[in-house]
């Protein structure tokens, strides 16, 4: 195949309405300049909207990717073409040189504009070829194995030489790990996830709540990967067959960090996910949290009872302790005492004595709340109440004038109250108890800097109900964003009250279905409720909030 000369290439990307040839001519200055990526220019001075749309337009700017099979084509390491360079431009040299010209393979269809540069560089012409993502992929990673020096990056660059083996103490292994950290840092991401396969080692990111493919370095590296994590977080590198968990504090980019690691053997290897914590992050205000105007002076109200139990529910990642600390900070007075016990102390609020959980040495929740009690605190949070003896003393504690905070694993609020009674708690301890409980969910946000109104689909609006929405927002997809149309997330919410009636119907009747028809008969709004409230809002999308609230029926 033979790709189009860029002349040709600048008249089709004017006839396509993509750019200006003003536009172009700026665009080729400033790569000439920053010797970045043509389309990551494009996308940089805002004529495109991600990198990947270059590969979508390739039909139309006319190239036909070719299908290799990449074990069969001979890849061809150049002095004057090393690995970083390669792998910044997506390039593989896979013929040549002959005739003063080498055949490269690119997955770019803006990779064009770069040729000129590199072909300088090398002293060659270079002539491209269109591949497959997946096909550059596996030629890139062939050419690492045959580069002749090592460039530590987060894909695959470093390479071991026949023979040799590299530890956790090598330069080029710490620098990976410090990449990956930053990178993750540099993505807003929540943690990493390093997962051994049979044949390679895969680094995932976790944006926004949902998992993002992030790179791929070479599977002989997993050992030296984890001795270096395990060193990192104080851990024993020689213990191989049993999870373990740590933590460590590092700084990223003048961030200080607070890293949760947890090592887990799996089948082909042990899988690690580090979580981040940004310290001296601020918090959030309680407006942050993105509960409506109706449910917020409820929630203030609730918090601000000199006694009872104030219970937060949702599964693992939907936000409960974010909101926990946010509301003890609004809570935090010279006059207050306030003291909690987690597992672990994921942040430190300034006047709280906080209890970190050691269950090794007999400090549990149950232990830590038995002896707050004795400190003579206004404020109690509790990480979560996760049997029957740490419930009781929970509900004892509301009972004799302390304000109890704590989450629990519940699908909604309603189910909070059964699962106290399932855990040996008495019905009417919980009624006379519990004043509130909120059950929470995480949606993403759409991104602002790429947001649009789009008409709604039929599917949208049966789903909306009435009165019906014409347009909804929606995220094209930028370079801030990644790609994805979102950033950032937001909560919905489901906030139940405890009134007289609700009270009496725990008492004679704890089903989780009773309790919530009487709820919103008195006015909670569900889930999924907020969550049509949002996407009205704009704030996301009906998709997340479908994702976000599958459980939920209606």
């Amino acid at each position: 195949m033979n790709p189009q000369q860029p002349d040709t290439l600048l008249a089709r990307l004017k006839e396509l309405g993509i750019a200006t040839p003003q536009q172009i001519e700026q665009a080729k200055q400033e790569q000439a300049k920053t010797q970045e990526r043509f389309g990551s220019v494009l996308v940089k001075l805002g004529m495109i909207r991600d990198a990947e749309s270059g590969k979508r337009l390739a039909p139309q700017l006319g190239w036909m990717p070719a299908k290799l099979e990449a074990s069969q084509v001979e890849v061809v390491a150049h002095p004057r073409l090393p690995m970083d360079l390669c792998r910044a431009h997506r390039i593989v040299p896979i013929q040549g040189p002959a005739n003063d010209h080498v055949l490269v393979a690119t997955d770019d269809p803006f990779t064009l504009f770069a040729l000129e540069w590199l072909a300088q560089r090398c002293g060659a012409t270079l002539d491209a070829v269109l591949v497959r993502e997946q096909d550059l992929d596996a030629l890139l990673l062939r050419l690492d194995r045959q580069a002749p020096t090592a460039v530590g990056t987060p894909a695959s660059g470093i390479v071991t030489p026949p023979g040799e083996t590299v530890t956790a103490t090598d330069e080029p292994i710490i620098r990976l790990v410090d990449s990956i950290l930053t990178e993750a840092v540099r993505m807003r991401a929540s943690d990493v996830h390093i997962e051994p396969s049979a044949d390679r080692l895969k680094v995932r990111y976790r944006i926004d709540g949902v998992l993002r493919d992030a790179s791929s370095p070479p599977k002989a590296l997993h050992g030296p990967v984890t001795s270096r994590i395990k060193i990192m977080a104080g851990l024993n590198i020689a213990e191989k067959r049993l999870p373990q968990d740590g933590r460590l504090q590092l700084e990223v980019e003048g961030s200080p960090l607070d890293v949760r690691v947890s090592i887990l053997p799996a089948l082909h290897g042990e899988a690690i996910v580090m979580r981040l914590l940004r310290r001296g992050q601020s918090l959030l205000t309680l407006k942050d949290l993105g509960m409506s105007q109706r449910d917020e002076p409820l929630w203030q109200e609730l918090v601000a009872r000199p006694y009872g139990m104030v219970l937060v529910t949702g599964p693992t990642g939907s936000g409960k302790t974010t909101t926990l600390y946010t509301t003890l900070a609004a809570l935090n007075r010279p006059e207050r005492k306030l003291i909690t016990v987690e597992d672990p102390v994921e942040y430190q609020l300034a006047g709280v004595n906080q209890v970190h959980v050691k269950a090794a040495i007999g400090l549990t929740f149950a232990a830590g709340l038995r002896a707050m009690l004795r400190q003579a605190p206004d404020i109690i949070m509790v990480g979560e109440i996760r049997d029957q003896e740490t419930a009781q003393i929970a509900i004892q504690a509301a009972l004799t004038g302390h304000l109890i905070f704590s989450t629990l694993h519940t699908n909604d609020a309603p189910s909070a109250v059964t699962r106290l009674i399932d855990m040996g708690v008495a019905a009417f301890l919980v009624a006379s108890t519990v004043q509130g409980v909120l059950a929470q969910r995480l949606v993403r946000r759409v991104c602002p800097s790429c947001r649009h109104m789009r008409a709604a689909t039929k599917d949208e609006h049966a789903f909306l109900g009435e009165p019906a929405v014409k347009e909804l927002a929606v995220g094209r997809g930028c370079e801030q964003c990644h790609g994805t149309g979102f950033y950032g997330r937001i909560g919905i919410y489901e906030l139940l009250v405890l009134s007289d009636a609700l009270r009496q119907l725990i008492v004679t009747s704890s089903q989780a279905s009773k309790l919530k028809q009487q709820a919103v008969r008195e006015g909670m709004r569900t889930l999924r409720e907020d969550g049509r409230l949002k996407v009205r809002e704009g704030s996301t999308t009906v998709a997340e909030v479908l994702r976000a609230t599958a459980e939920e029926w209606g």
